[in-house]
Parts: C-alpha cells; sequence; structure tokens
C-alpha cells in the first residue's frame, strides 16, 4: 500500500485545491498505483467484456467485435488523454461538473454533474447487477439453483450492502482493495487466456476469429449493425474519470490522476483484446454459446473447453473481478456525491456532504450510493427491459460528461490554463477527435439494437438520457439558480485570506 503523503507534498496538494475555492477535508492516502486501480478496477474488462460478449456474437460477431474493440480502444485512449489534461488543471472530486462549472459557467457545472451522477448510479446498478447474475449462473452449476429475477436482487443487494461497510471503513481499506483488484484483473485475463488456449481442445482459426461476420439482430445493414455492434467496446470503456474523483485524497493529484486515467484505459485496451481473442478462438458451437442455457455466453465456453470444474474456477475469478469492479465504482459515486453536496446541488446535500472525524470518508454519501442503485434495479424484478432503461444512463450520462470539460476548455482558447501534465500542442487536435467521438458513440447508443421493436428489445438509452436532461433542467429551475455554489462561504473565505 501507497504511504501517506509527505508533509510538503501534502501541502502542495491542499494548496491547489485552496486555490480552487476547496476546502481540504479527506485523507491524501492513495498513491499514484492507487489511483490508476480505481479507474483500472471500474472499466473492468473482466466485466464489460464477459457481460456483452453474447451480444457481441449475435451483432456482427468476431470481425466487429474486435474490429470495434481496436476503434473505439484508440478513440476512447483519446478521450481519456483530452479529459485528462482537464482533470491535471482541476483535480478536485467533483471530477466533470467542477471542470465544466470553471471553464463553462454554473449551467454546465450544473448539467454536467447530474449526467455525471446518473451515470456513476446506473454504473453501479450495471455492474453488481452483472455481478448476481453472474453469481446465478454459478449457483445453477454448483448447486442447481435456479437464479429467479427474485433470487438474482436478492444477491444484487447483498453485494451493495457489502460495498457500502467496505468503503465507509476509509480510503486506506478502499485504497488496498483496488490494488488488489487491479492484480487480481491482470492476472485473472491471463489465467483465461492461458487456460482456454492451452486446453487440449480444437480451437478457431485466425480466418474465422478476424474475419468471421454473424447477425441475429434482425437489421439487414452490414454498416448498421456494425454501428450498433461497437456497444461491446463502448459501454465497457466507461468509468475511467473515478481517478479524477479520488483526486482529493491523491498524492501529487496534478500528475497522479491524469497519469491514471490514460494508464488505465491503455491497459484495459491491450488486456480486453487478449481476452476477446482467447474467447472466440474457444468457440465451439456458435448457435450453442450465443444461446446458452446459463444466461451467459462466456460460461458456456468455459464449460465446452475445460469442464465442469474449469468453469466454475474461472467464473469465479469473473465473479470476484466484478466484485471489485463495482467496489471502485461505489467509491468514486460517494465522491462525486459528496462534491457535489458540497456545491448544494442534492436534495438534502447538507446529510451527505458530511465526512466521519474518525475515517475522514463521506459515510452518508456512500450509503446513498448503494441504496440508490438499488431502488434503480428494482424494476428488473417485473420487466428486463425496464431495468434496461434505468442502467442505460450509464453510457449515456458518463461518456458525454466527460466530454463537456473537454469541449468547454477548447473553447475557451488561449485563456484555458493547462496544468502540470498536458498534451501541449496536441491538446487541440486530440481533443476536437475526442468531442466528435463523443457525439458520435452518444448516438449509437440511442440507435435500436433489435428488430423487430418492441417494447421488451426497444433501446431505452435515448429515452434515459432525455430524461436525465430533463431532470437537470427541472432541477436548475426550481434549485439550482437558487442554492448552487460551487465553492461555499467558508471556503471560499479560506482563499480570500490566501490572497
Amino acid at each position: 500500500m501507497p504511504r501517506s503523503a509527505t508533509p510538503p507534498l501534502a501541502a502542495a496538494d491542499d494548496a491547489v485545491l485552496q486555490q480552487l475555492g476547496i476546502k481540504p477535508e479527506l485523507s491524501r492516502r492513495m498513491g499514484r498505483f492507487g489511483n490508476f486501480a480505481i479507474s483500472f478496477a471500474v472499466i473492468c474488462v473482466l466485466a464489460g467484456g464477459m457481460s456483452l460478449f453474447g451480444y457481441g456474437l449475435g451483432h456482427g460477431g468476431p470481425v466487429v467485435m474486435l474490429g470495434s474493440w481496436a476503434l473505439i480502444g484508440l478513440l476512447t485512449l483519446l478521450m481519456g488523454m483530452s479529459l485528462a489534461d482537464v482533470v491535471s488543471a482541476y483535480p478536485t472530486s467533483g471530477g466533470p461538473y467542477f471542470m465544466a462549472e470553471k471553464l463553462g459557467g454554473p449551467r454546465w457545472g450544473w448539467t454536467t454533474g447530474w449526467l455525471n451522477l446518473l451515470g456513476l448510479l446506473g454504473a453501479i446498478a450495471g455492474i453488481d447487477y452483472g455481478a448476481a447474475v453472474f453469481t446465478g449462473a454459478f449457483a445453477q452449476m454448483q448447486w442447481g439453483i435456479n437464479p429467479t429475477p427474485g433470487l438474482t436482487i436478492l444477491i444484487f443487494a447483498c453485494i451493495l450492502a457489502v460495498h457500502g461497510l467496505v468503503n465507509v471503513r476509509g480510503v486506506r481499506v478502499v485504497n488496498a482493495l483496488n490494488s488488489i483488484g487491479a492484480w487480481w484483473m491482470i492476472g485473472g485475463v491471463a489465467a483465461i487466456v492461458l487456460a482456454l488456449l492451452l486446453a487440449p481442445v480444437q480451437h478457431r482459426s485466425p480466418e474465422f476469429v478476424f474475419t468471421h461476420f454473424a447477425n441475429t439482430s434482425g437489421f439487414d445493414s452490414v454498416l448498421y449493425v456494425c454501428l450498433i455492434g461497437a456497444l461491446l467496446p463502448g459501454y465497457t470503456f466507461c468509468g475511467y474519470d473515478a481517478s479524477s474523483h479520488v483526486a482529493e485524497e491523491t498524492t501529487d493529484a496534478q500528475n497522479s490522476a491524469p497519469r491514471g486515467i490514460v494508464r488505465s484505459i491503455w491497459v484495459s485496451w491491450v488486456a480486453g483484446f487478449f481476452l476477446l481473442v482467447a474467447l472466440l478462438m474457444s468457440i465451439q458451437d456458435y448457435q450453442g454459446t450465443l444461446n446458452s442455457a446459463t444466461g451467459v455466453a462466456p460460461a458456456q465456453i468455459f464449460l465446452d473447453v475445460l469442464g465442469v470444474f474449469g468453469a466454475k474456477v474461472l467464473l469465479l475469478v469473473v465473479i470476484v473481478a466484478m466484485l471489485f469492479c463495482g467496489n471502485a465504482e461505489v467509491a468514486a459515486a460517494s465522491r462525486m456525491i459528496w462534491a457535489f453536496s458540497r456545491s448544494r446541488a442534492l436534495p438534502w446535500s447538507h446529510l451527505w456532504q458530511k465526512v466521519s472525524g474518525t475515517t475522514q470518508t463521506p459515510v452518508a454519501a456512500v450509503w446513498l450510493a448503494v441504496g440508490a442503485p438499488l431502488v434503480l434495479a428494482l424494476p428488473a424484478l417485473y420487466s428486463p427491459a425496464a431495468y434496461g432503461a434505468i442502467t442505460a444512463i450509464n453510457a449515456v450520462g458518463m461518456i458525454p460528461s466527460y466530454g463537456i470539460p473537454v469541449y468547454l476548455a477548447l473553447r475557451k482558447g488561449t485563456a484555458y490554463t493547462p496544468g502540470p501534465w498536458t498534451l501541449g500542442r496536441w491538446r487541440r487536435p486530440v481533443g476536437w477527435i475526442a468531442v466528435l467521438y463523443v457525439l458520435a458513440i452518444t448516438v449509437v447508443f440511442c440507435l435500436p439494437q433489435s428488430s423487430p421493436i418492441t417494447a421488451d428489445t426497444f433501446n431505452y438509452a435515448g429515452v434515459s438520457l432525455a430524461v436525465a436532461l430533463l431532470l437537470a433542467w427541472l432541477t436548475w429551475v426550481t434549485k439550482g439558480r437558487r442554492d448552487y455554489q460551487l465553492t461555499t462561504p467558508s471556503d471560499q473565505a479560506l482563499v480570500e485570506g490566501l490572497v
């Protein structure tokens, strides 16, 4: 575990916050690796890549899965580098909303904050519910238990409770678990790749892996299927803003947080590519994998290649990785809730901005970060489509919230002052590519994914985005323009006292 900051470095970090109008309140116990680990754990290719693997098989197949992974990974890296440049200038727990406010004004900050917050809550719901689904698949294999919607929700609630209990223990515990989780995911990907490729079974040819196209979406257009097939990497490469949300608990935050964002993306990009190649090479029965009785396509591959025991072991590796992922997301979301409440942007903000004197952790914000996703997931008891509408806000909320501060920094031109970690002369060309990517992928997220379009197959991402924007507008009209304040009066007095 990284050591606590030395007094001079801690003082320098806190001085940056004070210049931004923020009173330091959290404990700086997270080092450079820990900051990388939280974003790497949130991206978690063993969660997104595995959960959406079956979707990819039916929406373009291997050629689209690997091609889109390569392209979207590159564009995400450019997006992450652009966001990292702005994070270096504004290393606060508020993350994107604080940057947007500083660069564009209160309305930009308010809208970005609500998009980012709802995206984070949707991410927790999606990640931990996915862990519950995989746990149900394991229970079916091990004990023959039927994973009913009620049982899945119960498992989901237990996972959330555990994540809440862990996060209220303080950043030292969270940092340790994130570091362990990062190595677990790297080791887990390596173990799955080696186990599948070294198994004495027939493997698919490189021609199949890199050129085979498959389409069960119901749409005839190859181009359209390629677009919606890009959702596999599009949904996976989310959450790297976590490094910014723990910036106030990180030493040398102006360098550590941006580096954490960039490193988490490229390591995930490389690891995920090898994972997908190994899974695709190991498919024994394409249709059988696509329509697996387990409900989890990778679990069927594990069963076909390694047998029941081997499948159980690898499924446990994936489940544990998902648990690390969800725990890291709760940490990021709770800090965002705390910071947003510090700006008086949430109902009952005085509750969520409280920090424990013992652990220097926003305890109430942690429990809100696990309680809200539980409420959001309850529709899954009755309608998978309704649950999909809730969790769709993950990507359509988070990715635009990354693009907004980058766009605003570009709009300021020479008036924007970068931090010590900067792209320099590459900032503008890379930034504009990133902004255009955000616009394009947000549209793709909202496209219909299956035909015929029914209530169960309808893509509610566009509806979720519209609801989020409407909620942001309504809360601004009723509360934001009256109460919202990026820095509290006491913080402002502290800053003025330094001048």
